[in-house]
């Protein structure tokens, strides 16, 4: 590694002492001043060959770049969806030109500079030829790309690179570009698709950033301001709604990049349309804030709201398991980590203009690489200097709603050497048009793996041959119904009957949440809107018993309606069955469990009554053992389904559920275990601990006021779990009486 770093060191200084080009002051401006600037390049090139995180991620770039100057240009006439040939030319150019900017800068070669260039050039004579792209499938069609969205990653990444070479360029070309290419863009982005630009939304985020971007290269203050402030938003019909059911324009008239900032965040920094769009939009969100920092400082724009930017990359690192991968909370791909650019930027920048958080720098480590400007520098050589600390993702809730009170995301987690456990709970807001209908809904993951699962998105980003890579139609019919989450879902009707004008209206309320004894950690909400005349109060408990290894997972649903209801809870798992307390018959013909709301997507592979007063369900994933162990009703029915009905395209996973279904029911309480209590390992075939460690759970009492239940151990101990229903003070003292025994506590709980 020290042989490569001196050979790379020769190199880079080689290069720029023999081919580097003065870069002179245009229009009384210095150049670059977006995100490198004529100080921090200086600084860069002191310490090229001596960083050895930035040198790694600045040769990457250099044998990328080199092999597409190499290739040649191409600049197609635009056709194609995502991921097709001609959106993957367009996405390769301006990510080339981005680095070829920083390239030059650096390293003073003009070959990086002529590519740049002549790519613009290039651009510049397509652009004013194009009419909206082709493929009709957007409210709002781009130029170069389906969407304007991507145009708008165009711009923004095509600004840095422009950057970069604004001083080397002739004024006549820099007059030109501006005039036949960059303003026009601008425009067009912007007056001539206001539906776009105008938006609260993650998509106008992205919008807002190009022109404000381009702006600031240009010296446009008008395009500047509209960036910042949004169009102006007379005649706009706030009910016109976009692809994905969401409304475009804002019920209060916000728009531009700070009403961006306002609305989605919460104080916490959490992203209203869940972690995997805040991970996609943080890298406009801290770009342009460095940007502006750069080149209008008067601004303060990381001290906004608070400082909400920089906190929202902490919210969004708690946001993911224990191998990095976002929570796919509402839309979200399974898989997307924090390994991806857009968060190795925001982790550089939150470093460098927050308060050097030490963690930042483990995460940063794990990525192996930085952005390569002064905020990747920093990151680089506090890592040459040994300063990272771990990043710990401790218990935390995250608020959701521009001032912190639409509900919000509760997750519990266990840490030791060999184990890791997290509960993610959502109790959020409806998450703009990415959100999905599932209040109160849980998942659970094991050591970075999903033990029960929240479905995600319907969807193969950037695979042509699956609706060019956009959105599937089971995303609506299936991914984002409340059946394919882990929460009740009443009459077999989606919560707010799948109707965004509801849901956008509505949100849950915490009830508690409390974490202070890491050995009893507990969340709780209630939802009194999804059904009317229907409370649903669903409280999840973390218990760490001293003799057992695991912690375990206590699940309480109360339920109280007007009504007579049919109520059905399911639990999305993986892996094998491996035994059941109940007796359930297979179908001699699979049928589906319904005809809408996703019901229609789900086979009914077999089923049966509990004939109990308890269940249990055991199963195997990963080589570890895991049981359900729920009280029931002897007539409740057990349900053992498959997705994967009405799916001609094969377009959903065939992931198994076990559904709790409890019929012709007013009020009642569904309360459950979920352990993970042993190992399977295939070489020695040995199985250990592969029974439960309970032996029932049993609701004691229920009423308006209480709820209160017992845990059976199966060596012969016993634990009682009381709750407060109505009053959540932790300073209220309670008194009890159950089956003729006395219990006295303090606070909304009791566990003893």
């Amino acid at each position: 590694m020290k042989q490569f770093q001196t050979l790379l060191y020769i190199l880079l200084i080689s290069i720029s002492c023999t081919q580097e080009k003065e870069v002179v002051v245009t229009g009384g401006n210095q150049h670059p001043n977006l995100i490198l600037t004529t100080k921090s390049v200086s600084e860069i090139k002191s310490k090229l060959g001596a960083i050895p995180v930035f040198d790694e991620t600045l040769s990457v770039a250099k044998a990328t770049v080199d092999a597409a100057i190499q290739k040649g240009i191409d600049v197609p006439i635009p056709k194609d969806m995502a991921g097709g040939y001609t959106h993957t030319q367009h996405k390769l150019n301006y990510a080339n030109m981005q680095k070829a900017g920083v390239l030059f800068q650096l390293l003073g070669d003009d070959k990086y500079a002529i590519y740049i260039r002549d790519m613009l050039l290039a651009y510049a004579k397509m652009f004013p030829t194009l009419p909206r792209h082709p493929q009709i499938r957007s409210y709002a069609r781009g130029k170069l790309f389906w969407q304007c969205l991507n145009d708008s990653n165009w711009l923004v990444f095509t600004s840095q690179a422009y950057d970069c070479i604004y001083a080397w360029l002739p004024k006549e070309q820099t007059d030109y570009l501006n005039k036949t290419l960059f303003r026009p863009y601008a425009d067009f982005l912007s007056i001539e698709t206001p539906k776009y630009f105008n938006r609260v939304h993650n998509h106008s985020t992205w919008g807002n950033v190009a022109v404000g971007m381009i702006g600031l290269v240009m010296d446009d203050d008008e395009l500047i301001n509209r960036a910042l402030y949004g169009l102006n938003k007379d005649d706009v019909d706030l009910s016109a709604k976009d692809n994905d059911g969401g409304f475009i324009f804002d019920k209060d008239g916000k728009a531009g990049f700070l009403a961006n900032v306002d609305s989605p965040f919460s104080p916490d920094g959490f992203y209203t349309e869940g972690p995997y769009y805040q991970r996609y939009a943080m890298y406009p969100f801290l770009i342009f804030a460095e940007a502006l920092q750069n080149k209008k400082p008067d601004l303060k724009i990381f001290e906004y709201k608070d400082g909400v930017l920089i906190k929202a990359v902490d919210a969004l690192l708690n946001l993911t398991d224990a191998d990095g991968e976002f929570f796919p909370l509402n839309d979200g791909q399974k898989g997307m980590s924090y390994y991806t650019s857009s968060l190795v930027s925001a982790v550089d920048i939150a470093y460098y203009y927050g308060n050097q958080d030490p963690r930042l720098l483990s995460v940063a480590k794990k990525q192996g690489t930085v952005q390569l400007d002064a905020t990747g520098l920093k990151v680089a050589l506090a890592l040459k200097e040994g300063k990272e600390k771990p990043f710990v993702k401790e218990s935390m809730e995250l608020s959701d709603g521009s001032k912190g009170d639409e509900g919000g995301i509760g997750i519990l987690r266990y840490n030791n050497t060999e184990e890791t456990m997290a509960l993610v709970y959502k109790y959020a807001a409806q998450g703009l048009s990415h959100g999905h209908y599932d209040k109160l809904s849980f998942s659970l993951y094991e050591n970075g793996d999903e033990v029960l699962q929240d479905y995600g998105l319907s969807r193969f980003v950037n695979v042509e041959q699956k609706n060019g890579g956009g959105y599937l139609k089971e995303n609506k019919t299936y991914a984002k119904q409340t059946i394919a989450h882990n929460t009740i879902i009443q009459n077999e009707i989606s919560h707010f009957e799948y109707k965004y004008d509801l849901g956008s209206k509505n949100h849950p309320e915490k009830y508690i949440f409390d974490v202070y004894d890491t050995n009893f950690q507990i969340v709780s909400a209630k939802e009194k809107n999804a059904y009317p005349g229907t409370e649903m109060h669903r409280t999840m408990i973390m218990i760490k018993d001293e003799d057992l290894k695991k912690p375990f997972i206590v699940d309480i649903n109360k339920i109280q309606a007007n009504t007579k209801n049919q109520y059905d809870l399911p639990f999305h798992y993986f892996g094998q069955i491996i035994s059941t307390s109940f007796d359930y018959k297979i179908p001699n013909k699979l049928k589906t469990l319904g005809d809408k709301y996703g019901y229609q997507h789900i086979w009914n592979e077999a089923s049966g009554k509990a004939n109990a007063e308890s269940i249990q369900f055991t199963w195997l994933d990963n080589r570890r053992f895991y049981t359900l162990t729920s009280a029931t009703n002897k007539n409740d029915e057990l349900i053992l389904a498959r997705v994967g009905a009405n799916d001609p395209e094969f377009n959903l996973r065939k992931d198994p559920s076990i559904i709790i279904r409890k019929k012709n029911t007013q009020n009642t309480v569904y309360a459950s275990i979920i352990e993970s209590h042993g190992t399977y390992d295939p070489v020695k075939e040995v199985a250990v601990n592969a029974y439960s460690n309970f032996s029932k759970i049993e609701v004691i009492q229920d009423n308006a006021n209480y709820t209160a239940l017992k845990i059976h151990f199966k060596e012969g101990k016993e634990k009682t779990i009381i709750l407060s229903n109505l009053d959540s003070s932790q300073s209220k003292e309670h008194s009890l009486n159950i089956n003729n025994k006395n219990y006295s506590w303090k606070g909304s709980y009791y566990y003893k």
